[in-house]
């Protein structure tokens, strides 16, 4: 939490597997933040960001096995999604489900996120074969959008794992299923949805919250 005063910063960040603009991905992202900013009170403010992760450039995890001592893995984009991933008191992560797992542009984030914990060669900490750079937790939530007859299981797994890699609380899911896989954006016109993203936001403005109560 940063501010002064009365004032209160929340960062937010929202991370999109989704290649497609304008995806049902992308419109469950942005309205749950937009939601989330909305649910908040006056005294508090918000810098939301969203990273789209197929305009960046960056490589797959190349196994390099080296703890980086300085910082995060420096190959590319990713050096501001680091910092941001980081700084954030609440992060969104969204993807759509491709053969039972999440797209290949988060799961390629996702790998290159190993760094954040490096591995702990010199064996300074017996409870644990990694650092654990991360010194708190934030809440988050997961979006998976599929077919009409979409498993959701595998990919939310993966995002599960990740989250407890990064020092993120799941705090729900939210799942659709598009009628036409040739139509994007088709979350917009489902009510049942748009109802679960309101309630989300408001679930999670409540830990953001009470997060800041205790930090008080």
């Amino acid at each position: 939490w940063k501010g002064s005063g009365r004032s209160i910063l929340i960062k937010l960040l929202s991370i999109s597997g989704s290649p497609v603009d304008g995806s049902s991905t992308e419109f469950i992202l942005r309205r749950l933040a937009e939601k989330i900013e909305a649910a908040l009170t006056d005294s508090v403010k918000v810098e939301s960001n969203f990273v789209k992760l197929n305009g960046l450039t960056f490589l797959p995890c190349q196994a390099c096995g080296e703890a980086p001592a300085a910082g995060f893995c420096i190959y590319d984009d990713l050096c501001e999604v680091y910092d941001q991933l980081v700084a954030c008191d609440c992060l969104l992560f969204g993807s759509p489900v491709y053969f039972d797992s999440v797209a290949a542009q988060a799961k390629q984030f996702i790998d290159r996120c190993n760094c954040i914990r490096p591995p702990d060669y010199q064996d300074t900490d017996p409870e644990h074969r990694f650092i654990k750079l991360l010194d708190r937790k934030r809440p988050g939530a997961i979006i998976l959008v599929g077919g009409q007859n979409g498993w959701y299981e595998g990919a939310r797994r993966v995002v599960a794992g990740f989250f407890k890699w990064v020092e993120v609380v799941n705090e729900g899911l939210i799942t659709y299923g598009s009628p036409d896989f040739r139509k994007k954006g088709t979350a917009a016109d489902h009510l049942p949805t748009l109802e679960a993203i309101d309630k989300l936001a408001i679930h999670l403005a409540s830990q953001l919250a009470k997060l800041h109560q205790a930090q008080a």
